[in-house]
């Protein structure tokens, strides 16, 4: 292990036990930095010259989409500027340039009501047909695992790192673990959902109570991300819906329809869990496009003979 590397792991431990950053974020860090430590041909921080990060960033233009490259960056960032405060270098390589480019603008891709509307009405009837006890069990935990994405707009990450203790059933709120550790209250406003929570948590006490999660798989072991989105292209196969369907479209649908409903959009940044809200209006957009179609087809003005 060089110098470098060895830089790079004394950072990563910083922001696993003095950040406390979770470990997706140190992950994609791990990769982020290995990949510079890779492309850069000098062994320690010191060495590092801004010339040599604009080259990097270059080949990073030419082989990942803008919004990888943006993280990648971000990654780079940080990394120096702890070296800078430990004193590991006395300047700064990136101050030196100017990092700039314009990330194309993508909508959220959101599931059309009567599509959510078709997949939890075939998850429910093969609820209610099932002969099978371990079948009908697990099907119990997918309704509630797909009805608490769309209900509550949570990641699905959020999703399969709930505690039992994160879920009041009496008060019907859901304690969500967000980004960054930050923590947020939501309601659960929907009966029907409250009580399939609620059936499932007793139908699975035994298995919660073991896992120490709240949505457990066949092994009674935390629910994976991999596992949920597995079961979600299951179930819009088994309904004949074509459209493919990830967690996170849940998350967009949820967000895009209260906005439709003319809630405010800070209350929606709110259940998101944005920090800020300029992140929450991309949704905004999607509202747009939905009032440009009502009013080019539903004006009365439409109807008019010239």
């Amino acid at each position: 292990m060089n110098a470098l590397e060895k830089a790079i792991h004394q950072y990563l431990n910083f922001c696993k036990g003095q950040k406390a950053l979770d470990e997706k974020t140190i992950k994609a860090y791990r990769i982020d930095l290995k990949q510079f430590t890779e492309h850069i041909p000098v062994n320690t921080a010191s060495q590092i010259t801004s010339d040599m990060l604009e080259i990097f960033i270059s080949t990073l233009h030419q082989t990942y989409k803008p919004k990888t490259v943006k993280r990648k960056i971000a990654s780079m960032k940080s990394f120096f500027r702890y070296l800078e405060r430990k004193g590991y270098i006395d300047v700064n390589p990136v101050n030196r340039i100017q990092i700039k480019f314009r990330e194309p603008s993508t909508l959220p891709k959101i599931i059309p009501l009567h599509l959510i509307e078709t997949l939890l009405s075939t998850l429910y009837k093969k609820w209610e047909c099932s002969q099978n006890k371990n079948q009908r069990k697990c099907i119990l935990r997918d309704i509630a695992v797909i009805e608490l994405l769309f209900s509550t707009g949570m990641r699905i990450s959020e999703l399969c790192s709930l505690k039992p203790a994160d879920i009041d059933m009496h008060g019907r709120s859901i304690l969500i673990s967000g980004k960054g550790s930050k923590e947020r209250m939501i309601q659960i406003g929907n009966s029907s959902v409250a009580e399939i929570l609620l059936e499932y948590a007793w139908e699975y006490g035994r298995e919660i109570g073991e896992c120490g999660y709240f949505f457990v798989n066949r092994l009674n072991k935390r629910l994976s991300e991999q596992s949920v989105r597995e079961m979600i292209n299951k179930y819009t196969d088994m309904a004949g819906i074509e459209l493919h369907i990830t967690p996170h479209m849940f998350r967009h649908s949820f967000a895009t329809y209260l906005l439709e409903a003319d809630v405010d959009i800070r209350y929606i940044q709110e259940m998101l869990g944005h920090s800020s809200i300029k992140v929450t209006e991309i949704y905004t957009h999607v509202a747009m496009d939905k009032q440009k179609v009502i009013l080019s087809t539903k004006h009365p003005r439409n109807g008019f003979g010239f």
